[in-house]
């Protein structure tokens, strides 16, 4: 028999959770048509806004809105605080680990990670190795997926240090609920977000490179109107108060990056970049490339540009090495991880590989390179037909003993919180 899903608002013999009682109050005393007019309303201001994202591969809606409930998820403050702890230690310990593979990889020396994760992951830049990026900072933004189990425990599901996206979905977000839901905020403290790009500016300005000046110019550099973040990266450019930029409005000139403008080039200093590292630079990695600067990489390494994230920062975030994160972490750190990762089997190992293969249809499988939900499978909602096609690419072939897969078995049902469905206030699966 499953068990039971932790519902973050509701105890087990009915009583409310002290942070939702409020919430609840408010819930009972609205009238329901109250709840289906304002999630009209938020639809439509999230459409006038232009507040979208766009699915590769889906013919049928190439731009969607973003999903919105209007019934909030509560994160208490001494919640959050662990988290946040939490979060800074795995940071900390990604910057570690990247440094240490493009420099004296002493954690592959010790056998805690396989040679083959490092010289043979796609993400691997060959033209980082022995290189130092300004400050010695690798990943200055991190997206990292967190999941909730039951009151206590919170799981990692995932690290994002090449180009993580979607924190203006939550800035929108935010600003609409104080829109909707005045009342609402008046009851509570809630820990505000508004302060988030001018943070974001200071730390862009604070890692710009020595030769840099006193006021240095920062960028936000988009692969353009096409990409699917599009949205994300003209609405951050604007927050910020920094030019968005392609790459054919920079140029290179004796290692430093210049932009041209009406009144001539100006010098570049920092460079927040949305683009994959294939495409940043065409005489150093995909030739084809019309998205990138030639010789950004050569300025790069002259200490004259800051790049947000780094180069070579996908080395330490696909699926393979994520299982490796609590070694890891007491590796750099000499410490137990704070966020635990969710229970992983290695398919390049034989009996894990073994295991996955006969439960295919209870366990969840990434590919190792995936992102953005493609390229998985998840078991208990999968078809017989997309479980045989996983099992085809998971067994070894002659020239690839080790598949490039991992698979992850919820360690239990992940919480339920409250949801709106057309002003029905109902119990749904947290994600």
């Amino acid at each position: 028999m499953p068990a039971l899903a932790f519902d973050e608002m509701t105890l087990s013999d009915g009583s409310i959770r002290e942070a939702y009682g409020k919430l609840s109050e408010w819930l009972s005393a609205a009238p329901p048509d109250l709840l289906e007019y304002r999630v009209k309303e938020a639809e439509l201001l999230f459409r006038r806004i232009g507040i979208t994202f766009a699915v590769y591969g889906d013919q049928q809606a190439q731009e969607r809105l973003i999903p919105f409930d209007i019934i909030p998820r509560i994160i208490t403050n001494p919640e959050w605080n662990a988290l946040k702890v939490g979060l800074e230690q795995r940071v900390r310990a990604l910057n570690m680990y990247i440094a240490d593979v493009y420099g004296r990889r002493e954690i592959l020396k010790a056998g805690i990670i396989p040679d083959d994760l490092v010289f043979q992951n796609e993400a691997f830049r060959p033209e980082m190795a022995g290189k130092r990026p300004p400050h010695d900072l690798w990943v200055h933004i991190a997206g990292i997926d967190i999941v909730r189990v039951d009151a206590d425990t919170f799981y990692v599901l995932e690290d994002n240090a090449r180009t993580p996206s979607g924190v203006s979905y939550m800035l929108e977000n935010r600003e609409v609920m104080i829109r909707l839901f005045p009342e609402l905020f008046s009851r509570h403290r809630v820990a505000p977000v508004e302060k988030y790009s001018d943070e974001l500016l200071a730390t862009l300005r604070s890692i710009a490179p020595r030769s840099a000046s006193a006021d240095p110019t920062v960028v936000l550099m988009t692969p353009g109107v096409y990409n699917s973040a599009y949205y994300e990266h003209s609405f951050l450019a604007d927050k910020l108060g920094v030019e968005l930029v392609e790459g054919r409005d920079l140029f290179v000139r004796d290692d430093v990056v210049y932009m041209r403008t009406t009144e001539g080039p100006k010098r570049v200093d920092v460079i927040y970049r949305r683009i994959d590292d294939e495409w940043i630079d065409p005489m150093v990695f995909k030739p084809e490339s019309s998205l990138g600067v030639p010789g950004l990489i050569s300025a790069y390494h002259a200490g004259n540009i800051t790049l947000t994230n780094a180069v070579g920062t996908g080395v330490a975030d696909d699926k393979a090495v994520y299982s490796y994160m609590p070694e890891i972490i007491k590796f750099y750190l000499g410490a137990e991880p704070i966020l635990k990762n969710v229970p992983t089997y290695r398919c390049r190992e034989p009996e894990a590989l073994k295991y996955v293969l006969d439960h295919l249809p209870e366990l969840v499988v990434k590919e190792v390179h995936g992102s953005g939900g493609y390229g998985m499978l998840v078991g208990p909602h999968a078809t017989k037909e997309q479980i045989e096609l996983f099992r085809a690419k998971l067994k070894p072939r002659r020239r690839a003993s080790s598949p490039s897969r991992r698979s992850r078995s919820p360690p239990a049902p992940l919480t339920s919180i409250p949801a709106s469905r057309r002003g029905m206030s109902i119990c749904g699966p947290s994600c």
